[in-house]
């Protein structure tokens, strides 16, 4: 049973941050306060629809504040909860173990995907 309910956190722990887009965006925040119009530039290919819908649900989940100041034009900023800064010791070993992967494969000449390259 504790191992059926240790795979089962796992599978809930990657399904909130294992997307492409919402572990490139907690990245990000887990550096800075980020306003909404700025994740374009930092994270190309991420449309307003998708960014949107991935800052929502990483909200929801509580691991992401949304500031609204009141002015016009509107300014909205996003950050990291104490929850979400919780994720550090795993975004720190996640960064590793990418670091990791990419040295071996490079230092047995396999082919590595390049998308990591661009990020």
């Amino acid at each position: 049973m504790k191992n059926e309910e240790h795979d089962y956190a796992a599978y809930v722990t990657l399904n909130i941050i294992g997307g492409k887009w919402s572990l490139l965006i907690l990245c990000h925040l887990r550096k800075r306060t980020v306003r909404f119009c700025e994740f374009p530039k930092l994270i190309p290919g991420l449309t307003q629809k998708i960014l949107t819908k991935h800052l929502r649900d990483l909200e929801n989940h509580g691991l992401v504040h949304r500031t609204v100041f009141p002015e016009i034009p509107p300014k909205v900023e996003y950050s990291l909860t104490d929850h979400g800064k919780s994720l550090g010791p795993v975004l720190d070993c996640l960064e590793q173990w990418g670091k990791d992967h990419l040295n071996r494969a490079r230092s047995l000449n396999r082919c590595v995907d390049n998308s990591a390259d661009q990020i």
